[in-house]
């Protein structure tokens, strides 16, 4: 299973996301993993409408979570390497570095813990809690960074119960674009 996940083509994505209709975001919510993929792609699409990538990247993010075996600590690696043939290496380095942004956030900003769901809360000890301060000096260095913050910002705020966004059908397209599949295939 792992090679196969570490060949997902933009159809594979599609087949997993929809996985997560039927997996709930955290044990204290009804958002599941597929709202919370598609509302976090929305507000960043709705934020920065001329990076569709950063969107894909908010739409995939938490892939990890719907692949076997996989846990919360690995999940952003585990998603960021599933998607990377597919969606492209900026796509994929930000998925990889949406963990760390909250880590980083939380380091270094006062009270932003306290913004967290608590499935994010319950998370970050496992994800290794708020960065050191020579932790924060390495984020601050990578080329995403700025970008990956943007997307963990739309990650918080993407966890509301009935939010209507589009659906996933409407984003295959862009999915298929950066995958270098076009739009072969018409369900």
């Amino acid at each position: 299973m792992v090679e196969r996940i570490a060949r997902l083509g933009g159809d594979d994505i599609v087949e997993l996301l929809s996985l997560g209709g039927a997996r709930p975001l955290g044990a204290r919510t009804s958002v599941s993993q597929l709202d919370h993929a598609l509302q976090t792609a929305a507000l960043l699409e709705q934020r920065s409408p001329d990076d569709p990538e950063l969107a894909a990247a908010g739409l995939v993010h938490d892939i990890g979570h719907l692949m076997p075996g996989v846990g919360d600590k690995a999940h952003a690696s585990a998603a960021a390497d599933a998607v990377r043939a597919a969606l492209g290496e900026r796509v994929a380095g930000l998925v990889a570095l949406h963990v760390e942004a909250k880590r980083y956030l939380v380091a270094t900003e006062s009270g932003y813990d306290a913004e967290l769901a608590s499935d994010s809360t319950s998370s970050l000890e496992v994800q290794g809690g708020p960065f050191s301060p020579e932790q924060v000096a390495a984020f601050r260095t990578r080329p995403l960074a700025a970008a990956a913050t943007v997307l963990r910002r739309a990650d918080d705020r993407a966890k509301v119960e009935g939010l209507v966004v589009r659906d996933l059908d409407s984003w295959e397209p862009l999915l298929r674009e950066l995958s270098g599949e076009g739009t072969r295939r018409q369900s």
